[in-house]
C-alpha cells in the first residue's frame, strides 16, 4: 500500500535531486592518475586490517525492510503534517543524492585505478554507498516517488576535484554524516514516540558504515602528511567550515523535521559540531572554533540571506534577480569573515581511536 505523498511527482523530484545548488548534493569525478600513484604503505598493517573489515561486511544484511516496515509507514507516518511530509520527503531526496554521489565517485575511481590498494577500498565504499541509497530509494518509492538513479547518474552535472579536496571533503561529509545519523538515532531512541518514520530504526549501524569509510580517508591523508601541513591547512578550513555552514542553514530550513523529533534545529547542528570536531581533531591540525559568538551569528547571517534569496528567486523577474545578486555578495562577505575567524590549533594524537563512542 503506497503511503500519502505530498504534492510531488516523479519528474519534480527528479529534478530537485539533479539540482546544483549551494546547498544539494553533488556529484565529483577527480583526476584518476592521481589516485592511482597513492602509496599507503607507510600504514600498511592498520589499511590491511581495514580491508579486512570491509570484506567481512558485517553490515551484508542491515539494509533490508522487514515486513513491519510497511505497516509502520502506514500507520504511522500517515498522521504527520503536509508540512513534515514534505521536508521529509526533501531530506529522503537530498541523502539519497548525497549517498549515490559517493557511489558514483567511488565506482569511476575503482575503474579507472590499477592500484590494488586504492581500488579495492573504493570497490567496497561504492557497494556500501550503493545499500545507502537504495535504501532510500524504496522510501520514497512508497510515495510513488522513486528516483531512476541511472538517469540522475547519466544526466546530473559533475564537478572536477582536486584528489585532495575529495579526501578533505568526502572525509568531512562521511564524519559529519555519522555526527548526524548518531545524535538522531539517540535521541529517538530515548523518545520512541517520536519516531514518525521507520527508516530511522536503520540510523546505528548505518552511521557506523559513515564513520568507517571516513577513517579510510584519514588513513590516506595519515599516509601523506604533507597533504595537513602548510598551506593546505588553508583548504581543511575551507571545508571545514563550508560543510558546517551548509549543514546549518539546510537544517534551518527543514524546522519541522527536528521539531517532530524533539530536537532544535541550532541545539541539534552544534551538537553534531561538537561531535565532528572531536573526531576531526584526530586528524586535522586545526579545528572551528563553533563557540565564538561571531561564528553564531555567522551563521545565523547565512541563514538568513538564504531565506531572502529564496523569496528573491520565488519573485523572479529583473527586480528578483538583481535582489538574489546583491544576497549572493552578502553572503560572500559574510562567508569570507567566518573563515578569517581565529581557529584552534592542536597537535595530531600518536594513538588514533578508530571505533565510533558516541
Amino acid at each position: 500500500m503506497q503511503a500519502s505523498a505530498p504534492t510531488e511527482t516523479v519528474e519534480t523530484v527528479a529534478l530537485k535531486a539533479k539540482e546544483n545548488t549551494l546547498l544539494s548534493p553533488r556529484f565529483y569525478t577527480t583526476d584518476f592518475e592521481a589516485m592511482n600513484r597513492l602509496d599507503v604503505s607507510p600504514l600498511r598493517a592498520q589499511w590491511d586490517a581495514m580491508l579486512a573489515e570491509y570484506e567481512g561486511d558485517n553490515n551484508h544484511d542491515h539494509f533490508q525492510r522487514t515486513p513491519e516496515f510497511a505497516v509502520e509507514v502506514a500507520e504511522t507516518f500517515s498522521k504527520v503534517s503536509p508540512e513534515l511530509r514534505q521536508e521529509f520527503l526533501d531530506f529522503l531526496i537530498s541523502s539519497l543524492t548525497s549517498e549515490f554521489s559517493g557511489c558514483i565517485l567511488y565506482n569511476e575511481i575503482h575503474k579507472n585505478v590499477d592500484n590494488p590498494d586504492i581500488k579495492a577500498l573504493m570497490r567496497y565504499m561504492a557497494r556500501d554507498e550503493s545499500r545507502h541509497a537504495s535504501f532510500i530509494n524504496q522510501s520514497l518509492k512508497d510515495f510513488g516517488l522513486g528516483i531512476d538513479m541511472g538517469d540522475l547518474k547519466r544526466t546530473k552535472a559533475y564537478t572536477y576535484f582536486k584528489p585532495k579536496y575529495i579526501f578533505y571533503a568526502t572525509y568531512l561529509s562521511e564524519k559529519i554524516g555519522y555526527a548526524r545519523y548518531i545524535t538522531i538515532f539517540r535521541q529517538l531512541e530515548r523518545h520512541p514516540e517520536k519516531r514518525f518514520h521507520p527508516i530511522f530504526r536503520w540510523f546505528e549501524r548505518w552511521c557506523n558504515d559513515e564513520f568507517r569509510h571516513g577513517e579510510s580517508f584519514a588513513l590516506i591523508m595519515r599516509a601523506h602528511p604533507e597533504l595537513l601541513r602548510g598551506a593546505n591547512t588553508l583548504w581543511i578550513r575551507f571545508f571545514l567550515l563550508a560543510v558546517y555552514a551548509t549543514m546549518y542553514v539546510r537544517d534551518h530550513t527543514r524546522p519541522q523535521l527536528k521539531a517532530a523529533m524533539g530536537l532544535a534545529p541550532t541545539a541539534y547542528d552544534y551538537e553534531v559540531f561538537r561531535i565532528t570536531n572531536e573526531i576531526t581533531r584526530q586528524v586535522f591540525p586545526i579545528s572551528l572554533d563553533i563557540d565564538h559568538p561571531a561564528f553564531r551569528a555567522g551563521l545565523d547571517r547565512l541563514f538568513c540571506i538564504q531565506t531572502a534569496m529564496s523569496a528573491a528567486k520565488a519573485r523572479g523577474g529583473v527586480v528578483g534577480l538583481l535582489k538574489q545578486a546583491g544576497l549572493a555578495a552578502q553572503g560572500l562577505l559574510t562567508f569570507v569573515r567566518l573563515y578569517l575567524l581565529p581557529v584552534r590549533r592542536h597537535e595530531l594524537p600518536t594513538q588514533v581511536r578508530v571505533a565510533p563512542v558516541w
